[in-house]
């Protein structure tokens, strides 16, 4: 009985550990979240908070405002880029100018639904066990995120995963495109930009490179046309706001320090420093490895470019893992460095956060430790200095954590495809 007991143990382990068994581990997980969410959805009260003033806003460019500098609503200015605008100006249209918060809900239940299996096959393609994949489908806070707050970071971040998506398929004009229509919703993108960088010089080469960058900035210039067109300072001013003073009482991550330092200019200078040294230690370490080029290189090579050889084996070296990892890390740095959190950023977090916890190579009780950490932390409201420590301190678990579970295998290229039996030492990059 013994014997029998260990076996069967034993299989669900190797089963647990297996990436093949994705492929069926996914649909049931996804099909059972669909049931949660509308079960949230059924039972559990809409919360009003940024919703009203979303539709505010809309109304008054309905009727043909397009100074940024007047539109206003409950909650305060627009201070968001014009995707958000054209996205809210839809929604708008199909809930009735707002007031049928039930469909409104259905459209974010199914945003919810496809950014998760966008996640799903972003982690598969990059061999991530099953038993990761139950964390991306149990989070109280980003399902009321998503489905109970109508928040429109959901839809930035949407354009993110598409972008790693595509990324990871080599599809590297598209990703940008993804990219930058998830910038034009919200700014706080620009945190992934470093590593999409990474990913634009690894994919096309140096010049080519600039020049997805530009485009992307035509795809902003664009959307943003009826706007920027009649009072383009004003524009610019409130939906690229990087000026915005923060005030504690809303503060997720630092309240652990007191509102007057949390005030300080010195506290806002040294997140910058710290923000810059954490990209520059990923990008001589981690991320510019595969390209087999030191910095000096990587900056001559925009005066004398690569030979398509080497270009064509840089490229080969995107691979779905490393995708991730330089995407994700660029963000959580960002988030780590913030000088401000709100409990909507948690969308930005949460869909990486499992990745995250798994590519530390830390043993799968100590992922799940620090991921429920993580959850119950976002979950105190309002925030408390020990739950504002946690926020941090998880951040800071993943960041460090990341680094010391990577390493020289990251120049693995993308066509290699060993088996992965558990940790990422087993197949991934190491």
């Amino acid at each position: 009985m013994a014997a029998t007991v260990g076996n069967l143990f034993r299989s669900v382990l190797r089963l647990a550990n297996d990436p093949a068994q994705n492929i069926w581990v996914c649909p049931l997980l996804l099909l059972a979240d669909a049931g949660l969410t509308a079960g949230v959805v059924w039972k559990i009260p809409y919360t009003e908070i940024d919703w009203r003033a979303y539709m505010q806003q809309v109304a008054q460019i309905n009727a043909g405002e397009r100074n940024y500098a007047k539109i206003r609503g409950d909650t305060g200015p627009l201070v968001y880029p014009a995707g958000h605008v054209w996205i809210y100006r839809l929604l708008s249209t199909i809930t009735s100018d707002g007031s049928d918060i039930f469909t409104a809900q259905l459209v974010f239940a199914a945003l919810y639904l496809v950014t998760l299996a966008t996640v799903m096959l972003c982690y598969h393609r990059a061999r991530v066990p099953p038993y990761v994949f139950p964390l991306l489908v149990l989070s109280k806070r980003l399902h009321s995120v998503y489905v109970l707050r109508l928040f429109n970071d959901c839809w930035a971040v949407l354009g993110l995963w598409l972008a790693i998506a595509l990324f990871q398929s080599r599809h590297v004009k598209a990703a940008a495109l993804a990219f930058s229509l998830g910038l034009a919703v919200k700014m706080s993108l620009l945190l992934a930009l470093p590593g999409v960088a990474v990913l634009l010089y690894m994919g096309q080469g140096p010049w080519a490179a600039i020049g997805s960058l530009l485009v992307m900035v035509q795809y902003q210039v664009l959307l943003a046309w009826p706007f920027l067109a009649a009072y383009p300072r004003e524009y610019l001013a409130r939906a690229f706001e990087f000026s915005r003073v923060f005030l504690f009482k809303w503060t997720v991550n630092w309240r652990f320090l007191g509102e007057d330092r949390f005030l300080s200019e010195g506290f806002s200078t040294s997140l910058l420093a710290v923000h810059a040294s954490l990209l520059g230690l990923f990008a001589l370490t981690r991320w510019i490895v595969p390209t087999e080029m030191n910095v000096l290189q990587i900056v001559g090579s925009f005066i004398t470019p690569p030979t398509k050889r080497k270009q064509d084996e840089m490229a080969r070296k995107i691979a779905p893992d490393f995708v991730l990892n330089t995407i994700l890390v660029a963000n959580t740095i960002g988030m780590l460095c913030a000088r401000s959190l709100h409990y909507q950023f948690y969308a930005w977090l949460a869909w990486g956060s499992p990745y995250l916890l798994w590519r530390t190579g830390w043993h799968p009780v100590a992922v799940v430790i620090v991921w429920l950490a993580q959850e119950v932390a976002w979950n105190v409201y309002p925030s408390s200095p020990i739950s504002s420590a946690g926020v941090v301190g998880c951040l800071a678990a993943q960041v460090s954590g990341v680094w010391a579970g990577t390493g020289a295998g990251m120049q693995r290229r993308a066509t290699t495809r060993p088996k992965s039996r558990g940790g990422p030492g087993n197949g991934q990059q190491k």
